[in-house]
C-alpha cells in the first residue's frame, strides 16, 4: 500500500526536481509562445533514466511500476515540462506486457529511439482503427508524441476485438501530421494508417487497453503537478502582496480560494495513489481509477489555474505573467486523450455496470 513513499520513491522524485530545476522549463513555454522552436526535452528524460521506468532490467530499462512514472510526471507537470513521456511509457508498457523482443525494448529504454501510443480510444472524436490481420487503416487525431518517434504502438479492433501492434513510423502508408497545439510544449500530431502493416502483440484482449488507461492516469499525474505549481505560485504572491496594509493571504476570500485549490489537488492526487495501487493489486479495476483520476485532476487544474489569475489580479491577466502559461496547459489538458467528458463518461458506465 502507498501509504507513504518509499526511500527510493523520495530520491526519484529528488532526482527528477533537479533534472528539470537545470532547464528553463516555464521560460522555454513562453518562449515558444514567442515564436521561438521548442527545446527537447527528451535528452533530460534519456540522461536521467525515464526513457526505461517501465522496462524489464533484461532489456536495460529500470523495471519500476507505472505509479514511479507518476511521481516523474507530477513533476514534469509542477514544471510545465513535457520529456515527451505521455506517449512513449505507455507504449513501453504494453511492449513489456507482451514480452516483447528485448533489443526492441532495450533502444526504446536506452532513449536511442522513442515509441507513442496511437489508440483510437485517445483520439480526438471517436473513430476506429480497423485491423485485418497486420495490416491498419484509419486515423487518430491529437496522438501525444507521435512525431518524432520511430514505432507506434498500434492499438485497433479486429473481428475479435482490440488488438496492439508495432508499426514503423516511416513504413509505408503511415502519415504523421504535425499539428499547433494551445500549449506550446506539447507535441500533438494526426497519425493516419492506409495499409500500414505491423507485428502483432501478443496480449489479452484486457490487457490491450492497459495502454490507454496508463496514458490517462499519467496525465492526470502531470495535471496534479500543474495545479500543485499553480497554487504554489499563488500561494507565494498572496503572503508577499500587501493590500490595505495586509498580505492579501489574510483575506478570507483569499484563503478560501487557496483551501479550495488545495482540497481539489489533494482528492486527485488520491485518486492517483489508488490507480498506482490497483495496478499491482486489482488490475481489473485500474481502468475505473485511472478515469477517475483523470477527472478528478482536470477539475483541480481547470479551478486553479483561473483562480491563480484571478489572486494575481490585474498582473495575473497579461502576457508577460507566467499565470497564463498554467492557464493553456490546463485547457488543452482537458481535450487531451479523448477529453475530460469521455473519462467522466467511462466512470460511470463501469459504476453502472456493479449495480
Amino acid at each position: 500500500m502507498y501509504l507513504a513513499l518509499t526511500d527510493e520513491q523520495e530520491f526519484l522524485i529528488e532526482a527528477a526536481a533537479g533534472a528539470l530545476d537545470r532547464r528553463p522549463t516555464v521560460e522555454a513555454a513562453r518562449a515558444v509562445l514567442d515564436g521561438e522552436s521548442a527545446e527537447s526535452l527528451w535528452p533530460v528524460a534519456v540522461e536521467a533514466g525515464w526513457s526505461g521506468l517501465l522496462t524489464g532490467e533484461d532489456a536495460d530499462g529500470a523495471g519500476l511500476a507505472p505509479y514511479d512514472a507518476m511521481l516523474v510526471l507530477e513533476e514534469c507537470g509542477r514544471r510545465l515540462a513535457d520529456a515527451r513521456l505521455l506517449g512513449h511509457l505507455p507504449a513501453c508498457a504494453l511492449l513489456e506486457a507482451a514480452g516483447a523482443d528485448a533489443e526492441l525494448r532495450g533502444a526504446r529504454a536506452r532513449g536511442e529511439r522513442r515509441a507513442a501510443l496511437v489508440d483510437a480510444r485517445l483520439g480526438e472524436r471517436s473513430t476506429t482503427l480497423s485491423v485485418a490481420v497486420t495490416e491498419v487503416r484509419g486515423t487518430v487525431r491529437g496522438v501525444l508524441d507521435a512525431d518524432g518517434a520511430d514505432v507506434l504502438v498500434v492499438v485497433g479492433q479486429d473481428t475479435g476485438g482490440p488488438v496492439a501492434l508495432v508499426v514503423e513510423a516511416d513504413a509505408e502508408g503511415v502519415k504523421i501530421a504535425l499539428r499547433a497545439a494551445y500549449d506550446g510544449t506539447r507535441s500533438l500530431a494526426d497519425v493516419t494508417f492506409d495499409g500500414a502493416r505491423g507485428t502483432r502483440l501478443e496480449l489479452a484482449a484486457a490487457r490491450v487497453r492497459d495502454g490507454a488507461d496508463l496514458q490517462l492516469v499519467l496525465l492526470a499525474a502531470e495535471s496534479v503537478g500543474a495545479a500543485d505549481g499553480a497554487l504554489a505560485m499563488t500561494r507565494d504572491y498572496a503572503v508577499d502582496r500587501i493590500a490595505f496594509g495586509r498580505a492579501i493571504g489574510s483575506y478570507q476570500a483569499i484563503k478560501h480560494k487557496l483551501v479550495e485549490m488545495l482540497r481539489r489537488i489533494e482528492n486527485a492526487r488520491s485518486l492517483v495513489v489508488a490507480a498506482g495501487r490497483a495496478w499491482d493489486e486489482d488490475r481489473d479495476r485500474f481502468g475505473l481509477l485511472a478515469n477517475a483520476a483523470r477527472v478528478q485532476s482536470i477539475s483541480a487544474l481547470d479551478y486553479t489555474a483561473p483562480e491563480t489569475i484571478f489572486v494575481h489580479g490585474g498582473v495575473g491577466a497579461t502576457w508577460e505573467h507566467d499565470a497564463m502559461l498554467f492557464y493553456r496547459r490546463g485547457e488543452a489538458s482537458r481535450r487531451l486523450c479523448g477529453g475530460a467528458d469521455t473519462a467522466a463518461d467511462a466512470v460511470a458506465d463501469a459504476l453502472l455496470a456493479t449495480l
